[in-house]
């Protein structure tokens, strides 16, 4: 694996760190505004997807789906945003958000402007979210 001292996305995971296996790591992000967003990072240098054989890909899109499983079955999202649109650094990397109609940017993009101020997004959900993290480290960890 090709690291980088001076790469953000190698000096550090990214994220509070959920789950990390040797080629993949998964990450809660810190958005207040969106408590059940997630990223699987791929931790190599590889900036696209059709950059990855086929193995790998498969691998990685199984921890997206994973993920999406999870924030699915606990949190009942209106609906579930994923996106591989990282442009900065040289991490294929997918996010996972689980989107709420009470969210502050719905039914916008999160990267969108605020359509609402949200208080206690995180109080909202329907599990906390180191349970949340503990049931999608379960479900990655039965990926092996």
């Amino acid at each position: 694996m090709t690291r980088d001292a001076a790469c953000e996305l190698c000096a550090q995971p990214g994220g509070l760190l959920v789950h990390r296996t040797a080629r993949w790591r998964v990450i809660r992000a810190a958005d207040a505004d969106h408590p059940g967003f997630y990223r699987v990072i791929w931790n190599a240098h590889v900036a696209e997807w059709t950059d990855l054989p086929p193995a790998d890909r498969g691998a990685m899109l199984a921890a997206v789906e994973a993920v999406e499983q999870v924030l699915r079955d606990r949190l009942k999202p209106t609906k579930i945003n994923l996106a591989s649109l990282g442009n900065v650094v040289p991490h294929l990397h997918w996010h996972v958000i689980a989107r709420f109609e009470w969210d502050a940017r719905w039914p916008q993009p999160v990267w969108a402007s605020r359509q609402r101020d949200v208080a206690g997004a995180e109080q909202r959900l329907a599990l906390p979210l180191d349970l949340l993290d503990q049931a999608v480290a379960r479900a990655l960890a039965a990926l092996a």
